[in-house]
Parts: C-alpha cells; structure tokens; sequence
C-alpha cells in the first residue's frame, strides 16, 4: 500500500485538487516529522516548512500555523484569541481533533472545524512546506494560497 493510499492522506490530496488541479502530496524518501528533518529532505530553508500547532484553548481547539524555525508565543495566543488559558493538545487530542497524528498534521481536511491562526513570518518565502497526513507526506503552497486554502486568520503570533 503506498502511503497515498492512506485515508489521512487521501484526505487532503482531495482538498488540494479541489483547490487547484495542479497541486498534489508529495511523498518524501525521508520523514518530514520535525521541521529540521521536512527542511533536509527538501533542500529548503527550515523556516520554509510550515509548524501545524495545535493549542487547547477554554472551550476549543485552535490551530496555529507557524514557521520552522520560529516559536509560538503561549502569551500572544492567549492575546489573539482574548482568552486566560491555553495549552498545546495532547497527542490523542490532536489524532482525535485534525485526524493526523503529530508530525503529519496538515493545515487542511481537519476531522472536526478548527479555527486556524496563520503567523505573518511565513510571507517571507516564496513557496512553503505543510504536513500531508503523514510524516513522509508534504504539499508546496504559497503563503496567498495558504491563507486561502485555510481560511486562516494572519496575526503575528511567534515570540
């Protein structure tokens, strides 16, 4: 079974053609797990490879879509969403919530409707690298058609 034939996969190679015909999964030799490992498989730039964080907020769940080499910032997380408490999801929680499991989370096909915050430091690359269902699965994309594809919210949200 090739690892596009898995369901998680399958699931945002559907959003991606709907989204544009051109634009499929691509599947790596090497795991994409970490942003360092995405970066050296691809030959790109850590900062290029889209982070799907996934944060418990009061009442829900709320992805946030940082660079590689960036860190969220848990105080502008809690200031963009005007709420006291949040925490990074547990990984049963993400599997449960998106229906990827952690280091194959992609920003896209989410099992449950999730809120995505996409941090403004991604506009500095021409192309990006996000999670495809899988830790060998990426997809290319452009910030504009990131924003689009996602419906995400740009705030600046790294430390």
């Amino acid at each position: 079974m090739s690892l596009l034939d898995k369901d998680p996969v399958k699931r945002v190679d559907k959003i991606l053609r709907a989204f544009d015909p051109n634009m499929s999964v691509i599947v790596l030799d090497n795991s994409a797990r970490t942003a360092l490992e995405a970066a050296s498989s691809l030959g790109c730039e850590v900062g290029a490879i889209v982070k799907s964080l996934l944060f418990k907020t009061e009442n829900q769940f709320t992805l946030f879509l940082v660079a590689g080499d960036k860190k969220a910032s848990l105080n502008k997380i809690k200031k963009t969403l005007k709420i006291k408490n949040a925490l990074m999801a547990t990984a049963d929680e993400v599997k449960n919530i998106t229906g990827y499991t952690i280091g194959g989370v992609s920003p896209v096909g989410h099992l449950n409707k999730i809120d995505i915050f996409i941090d403004n430091s991604l506009e500095r690359f021409n192309f990006l690298y996000a999670a495809a269902g899988h830790p060998n699965c990426i997809f290319k994309i452009n910030f504009t058609n990131l924003q689009k594809i996602t419906n995400g919210k740009i705030e600046e949200i790294i430390e």
